[in-house]
């Protein structure tokens, strides 16, 4: 099957399955949302959703959070994945926000980008979830699920990203980003996978793309160690 007939035809299972997927991270502006998807690095959604209610009850704008502090935005995040890393990063992103743009999150790629603690994937998914505006971020279940479906060669997340873009319309990316996420978590999970029941893995993955998956894998315990 020629790739892009494979793409046209992956994008119509995913809107059959979730045609309007939801946000997984609870939030009420762009400002909320961006500390969400900080939080998420490493910590999953359902975690991040746990903590935030707490940690946006003290502090749901820039100004609020700078006066918090790091040690008290550490507390209420305490466990998520790299706490604090990430409580350092919240406040300082906090102060830069205020400096520098007036106390409001910039819908800016670059502009994101510059913010403490705030890469391309967490900008991307600003951008389009808070936005509204075309992007496509790659996270661990799109990067994976690209690879197995041979819609990229899965060489990095960057790669990715643009391959994802090449295939599919600007108008399809803000939810396609949504519908491979839920789609990977729900039925095309990285271990013991059964691909010829999977509804796209059964026409979409290759033995070369499962034979190059098993060969890249890490081992279950280093794995277990990376993303803590």
């Amino acid at each position: 099957m020629r790739k892009q007939a494979k793409a046209r035809q992956i994008g119509e299972i995913l809107d059959g399955l979730y045609p309007q997927p939801p946000i997984p991270l609870d939030h009420v502006d762009p400002y909320t949302l961006l500390i969400a998807v900080l939080l998420s690095a490493q910590t999953t959604d359902k975690r991040v959703n746990l903590v935030t209610p707490g940690l946006f009850e003290r502090a749901r704008t820039p100004e609020a959070m700078v006066a918090l502090g790091q040690p008290a935005v550490l507390e209420h995040i305490r466990t998520c994945g790299l706490a604090p890393q990430k409580s350092r990063n919240i406040v300082a992103l906090s102060e830069q926000l205020l400096v520098s743009h007036g106390g409001r999150v910039p819908a800016d790629l670059a502009a994101l980008e510059t913010l403490p603690g705030v890469g391309h994937k967490t900008a991307s998914v600003v951008m389009c979830q808070a936005f509204g505006q075309p992007a496509f971020p790659v996270d661990t279940h799109i990067h994976r699920s690209a690879r197995r479906w041979t819609l990229s060669s899965g060489k990095n997340v960057k790669t990715t990203e643009a391959d994802l873009k090449q295939l599919y319309p600007q108008e399809q990316w803000n939810r396609l980003h949504l519908q491979i996420i839920y789609f990977g978590r729900e039925h095309c999970p990285a271990r013991s996978h059964d691909f010829a029941a999977c509804p796209i893995c059964s026409f979409a993955s290759t033995v070369r793309s499962r034979a190059l998956e098993k060969r890249t894998r890490l081992p279950r315990s280093k794995a277990r160690t990376r993303t803590r």
